[in-house]
């Protein structure tokens, strides 16, 4: 890793917002969850759940481009439960869906930690989900259609999120756990090393300043060691 991307990673956690997230309830086309995850990379969002149908779907790579390296999409089996583990955290859950109680999605804080909802492409959120969350929003549409693609929803809700935020300063310094940060600085920065620790369960390295590993002698030693036939060796 040279020292330029090793800052540039650094740049991009400081910006991260450990406490904005979206929920994919059923958003299954390819081209529409590379987008929404490219969006969330753009706005800063780092961790993302994805609801599957038949757990099947997939991300099309030239449209996130390359943004899944950089966002947390963590599969999960049902909304509900989702929703619910968020709340108990102190998130706001919004769900963009149209009904009698949504509010234009400019009025809503997203300085509060938030996760943004979106439903199926074909027939938006569910009942079950839409009574759960804690508020509907909407985008006023000025044509004959009742709403945008998902994808743009996602990016027109989120980019208000961003600029909030932005406003408040929420992007001027860290926002990431310690601890989670130096994983995810190392992960980011030294992939194929990372991989090599993850499979023989050996913490990762530190770091010095400029983003290499402060003792990459004994971590291969210890690599080797590990893949030795004599334990002795």
């Amino acid at each position: 890793m040279t020292p330029e991307r090793y800052h540039r990673i650094c740049d991009t956690l400081d910006r991260r917002q450990p406490d904005l997230t979206v929920i994919m309830d059923g958003v299954h086309k390819p081209h529409n969850i590379a987008a929404i995850v490219r969006t969330c990379d753009a706005v800063g969002i780092l961790d993302v759940h994805a609801i599957l149908p038949n757990n099947r779907a997939r991300m099309a790579a030239g449209t996130a481009m390359g943004s899944q390296r950089w966002v947390q999409v963590h599969k999960r089996d049902e909304s509900s439960s989702v929703i619910r583990e968020l709340q108990g955290q102190g998130v706001q859950v919004l769900a963009a869906h149209l009904s009698d109680t949504a509010v234009p999605y400019r009025e809503v804080d997203y300085t509060r930690p938030t996760a943004l909802l979106l439903g199926t492409e074909k027939f938006g959120v569910s009942d079950e989900a839409a009574a759960a969350v804690d508020q509907h929003v909407v985008i006023p549409m000025m044509g004959m259609v009742e709403s945008f693609n998902v994808s743009v929803a996602a990016a027109i809700i989120l980019a208000e999120a961003c600029e909030q935020r932005r406003a408040k300063g929420f992007y001027d310094q860290p926002r990431i756990e310690a601890a989670r940060y130096s994983e995810l600085l190392f992960r980011w920065g030294h992939q194929k090393i990372a991989r090599l620790c993850d499979a023989e369960g050996i913490p990762y390295p530190a770091l010095d300043d400029e983003g290499q590993v402060k003792d990459s002698a004994a971590l291969t030693a210890l690599l080797r060691q590990r893949h030795s036939p004599d334990p002795e060796v």
